[in-house]
Parts: C-alpha cells; sequence; structure tokens
C-alpha cells in the first residue's frame, strides 16, 4: 500500500503559465515535472559542465527561479514548488 507522501508525489497538480512554458501544460504530478525539466535542462545543455548541481537558466527558467541566472539543483526543487498548486 502506497504511502500518504508518496501518493501526493503523484497526485497532478496545477502548472503555473511560466513554468508550462518549460514542461508542458498540468496538471501533473511533482514528479512527472521534475522528469520533463530534466529533459528541458539536457536539451538545452542548461547544465554547468564544471559544477554538475548547478543548472544554468535560459530565459523561461529565470521566469521559473525567480530571475536567478544560476540555481543549484536542490534549490531549483525548492523554485519549482511555487509555480505548483493543487
Amino acid at each position: 500500500m502506497p504511502t500518504k507522501a508518496n501518493s501526493a508525489f503523484m497526485k497532478p497538480l496545477n502548472i503555473s503559465p511560466d513554468l508550462a512554458a518549460v514542461v508542458g501544460k498540468g496538471p501533473m504530478p511533482r514528479s512527472e515535472v521534475v522528469k520533463a525539466l530534466w529533459v528541458y535542462i539536457k536539451k538545452n545543455n542548461l547544465q554547468d559542465p564544471q559544477k554538475k548541481r548547478n543548472i544554468i537558466a535560459d530565459a523561461n527558467l529565470k521566469k521559473v527561479f525567480g530571475g536567478k541566472a544560476v540555481v543549484d539543483m536542490f534549490e531549483m526543487t525548492k523554485l519549482v514548488s511555487k509555480h505548483l498548486s493543487a
């Protein structure tokens, strides 16, 4: 039986227009949002080659990252959750 935290993780969430420009239209579960984000980052070569934990924001990601040019992957998930709502 899945735990409560797990089902919350799989629950489809609404996606802000800024985030939808990167990952596509929602609703989608947080896990899918993160997966789509990494596809976008890799496709557009936005990972810092020296510091793999850092994501270099393009114009679309800057909107999601609150205007920041570079964020690390842990901060990224926190910033992305501001663009998700039940």
